[in-house]
């Protein structure tokens, strides 16, 4: 699965798969996307030729093209307010796009906050896109090219590739599927674990108006990690509802049944880890609308991480706050201040009940699924708006 990240990465999506992600007819009216879209893409290659490309004929010489790999597209919002949609992109990642607009300054804000995102969430392998070229000057392209350059050394991005391409006219895509091909391999994951998969989307399918036979439990989105899910198996789902009892609240996990599997839009038996998934369930659909499960986490009965209320943390704060205008350092985190926190695909605040020197214990407003050794993305209020800071590592539950 590929993410991608900055400007022009819209048109990049439906130049490379031929249609919009979920949520960009909203993105276009209205410049931003609230959510995460996603697309899937086949790569291909000519047997003939060598031409890279998505479509089944060669668009070059008209021969016969064969398959390489399914791709899963994610679409990181690229909004500065969003970063916790961004993250939540980037925990579901094996490697990102990173898309960099040439008629701009580079970095703009949100640049180095998606960059730093990907270092936070330990993505190493990336792939840059000189995007727009076909509106600038030849001087200009090559201005950019060195402002990339400039922006990526000393970080995990320094050596990696920049492509220039014109995704409005689907220019150089040839190249780009090439240098993803060679810099985002398929990582190796272990299908004999039990299942468990990163939730990042939820749905109610049904139409308004359905008749109640005609109702069909809801439906779950995201990317699996380890091991397989088949039509029929039993499911469950952490966090899961918060519910109360004489007086007490507490999460109670959901167990269900996978109904169906949908990869893209084709209906299938089995699923296993790379790309994103939909499973069909028994669940009432008014839990999954509107992302109702978004951020909990999916698997094999009894085999999930706890339920966290609250962790210690390892902290390694940044050198300084990532998306503004000023070079603000950042501070040592204090005791009682909130923190944004993203784990996984879910994000949650955390109020900060200790602070040492490098470890910091909060307490959830929102339980997560996680284990020992995961690793936290952590954000604090500066100037009115969430700013990537740092990322954490849990070593102990509470």
């Amino acid at each position: 699965m590929v993410g991608h990240v900055d400007h022009g990465k819209t048109t990049l999506t439906y130049a490379l798969s031929g249609k919009w992600t979920d949520e960009h007819s909203e993105e276009l009216k209205r410049g931003i996307s609230i959510r995460l879209g996603y697309a899937n893409v086949s790569f291909r290659k000519c047997e003939e030729c060598s031409y890279y490309t998505t479509k089944k004929k060669c668009p070059k010489c008209g021969g016969k093209t064969k398959l390489l790999r399914e791709v899963s597209f994610v679409d990181s919002p690229g909004h500065e307010t969003l970063m916790a949609t961004m993250l939540s992109g980037a925990a579901i990642m094996d490697g990102a796009i990173l898309v960099i607009a040439a008629n701009e300054p580079c970095p703009q804000p949100q640049t180095k906050e998606h960059h730093m995102a990907l270092d936070v969430t330990g993505i190493k392998n990336i792939v840059i896109v000189q995007n727009k070229i076909d509106i600038v000057t030849k001087e200009r392209a090559v201005e950019n090219y060195n402002e990339i350059k400039n922006f990526v050394k000393g970080t995990v991005a320094e050596n990696a590739i920049i492509i220039p391409i014109a995704a409005q006219h689907q220019a150089n895509l040839d190249v780009l599927i090439k240098a993803v091909e060679e810099f985002i391999p398929t990582p190796s994951r272990d299908k004999k674990k039990p299942a468990r998969m990163y939730i990042a989307r939820s749905f109610d399918v049904n139409k308004p108006g359905a008749k109640p036979e005609e109702i069909v439990g809801g439906v779950v989105g995201g990317s699996i990690v380890q091991g397989v899910v088949n039509v029929g198996d039993e499911i469950e789902i952490r966090p899961g509802v918060k519910v109360t009892e004489e007086g007490k609240v507490k999460w109670e996990s959901l167990e269900t049944e996978a109904m169906s599997l949908f990869v893209g839009s084709k209906k299938v038996k089995k699923v296993h880890p790379g790309g994103l998934i939909g499973i069909g369930t028994k669940l009432d659909p008014s839990l999954t609308k509107a992302d109702g499960l978004s951020g909990q986490v999916l698997g094999k009965p009894g085999t999930l991480p706890p339920t966290l209320n609250g962790f210690t943390m390892e902290v390694h704060l940044l050198e300084r706050v990532v998306g503004t205008k000023e070079e603000i350092e950042v501070e040592k985190i204090k005791t009682n201040e909130p923190l944004m926190l993203s784990i996984g695909t879910a994000t949650t605040v955390g109020l900060v009940l200790s602070a040492r020197e490098d470890e910091a214990t909060v307490k959830l407003k929102l339980p997560v699924c996680a284990e020992k050794g995961d690793r936290v993305a952590i954000s604090r209020r500066v100037g009115g708006r969430w700013r990537l800071i740092g990322y954490g590592l849990i070593s102990e539950y509470h």
